[in-house]
């Protein structure tokens, strides 16, 4: 079957306003990228429980679940990094059109990817923040021992260490989780979200 075929019925749904309303909340989709080990996911869990506490539906995806489900045919090569995205992107915005507030927490690392993800979702509704303690600092929280197996070249294209990472152009916020605690990342992350998850 071809794309002639395909024929969208967003004319006969219900609209992304019509689920906004009846949640009481406009849908954005914040998307934490950063190195590996940067405090991504701590800080996005949190951020969903502190949602949800204020009477917010969020919906959170991480690096792991996404890998182990929906993109478990995928591995790290660069044209695979960047459809690991892009599905992420494309599962974000379905979340979006549903008026679900969606945290996104993945390496993302470069401005190509990134780019991608945000003109898949709407400039008007990606919220990027940019969690960027120094290196040094992600090796030593690496529990899992990624960073040492890739030191010894045991994990190929490791970002941050046999892989690069850009930093964002034009993040919305940029937290050093080594100079400050989940507490007053969350607290800075709520400021920049606060007038834009509000309904009107």
């Amino acid at each position: 079957m071809t794309k002639n075929h395909i024929h969208p019925v967003f004319d006969k749904i219900l609209t992304r306003e019509d689920r906004e309303r009846l949640l009481n909340q406009r849908a954005k989709v914040i998307w934490f990228t950063g190195l590996s080990g940067a405090g991504k996911s701590t800080l996005a869990a949190a951020l969903e429980k502190e949602l949800y506490s204020r009477g917010f539906l969020c919906k959170l995806l991480d690096g792991d679940n996404i890998r182990t489900g929906i993109n478990n045919n995928l591995g790290f090569t660069d044209e695979d990094r960047k459809e690991n995205i892009r599905r992420i992107a494309e599962v974000c915005k379905l979340f979006l059109n549903c008026g679900v507030i969606t945290i996104a927490a993945f390496i993302s690392p470069t401005n190509e990817i990134r780019k991608l993800a945000r003109s898949i979702i709407g400039e008007e509704d990606f919220i990027e923040i940019f969690v960027n303690p120094p290196l040094q600092v992600c090796e030593q929280r690496d529990t899992k021992g990624l960073y040492k197996k890739a030191r010894k070249g045991e994990i190929k294209n490791f970002t941050g260490i046999s892989a690069p990472f850009e930093a964002p152009e034009n993040p919305d916020l940029v937290i050093d989780t080594s100079m400050v605690g989940v507490e007053e990342s969350l607290r800075m992350v709520m400021e920049v979200l606060e007038k834009d998850i509000q309904q009107k």
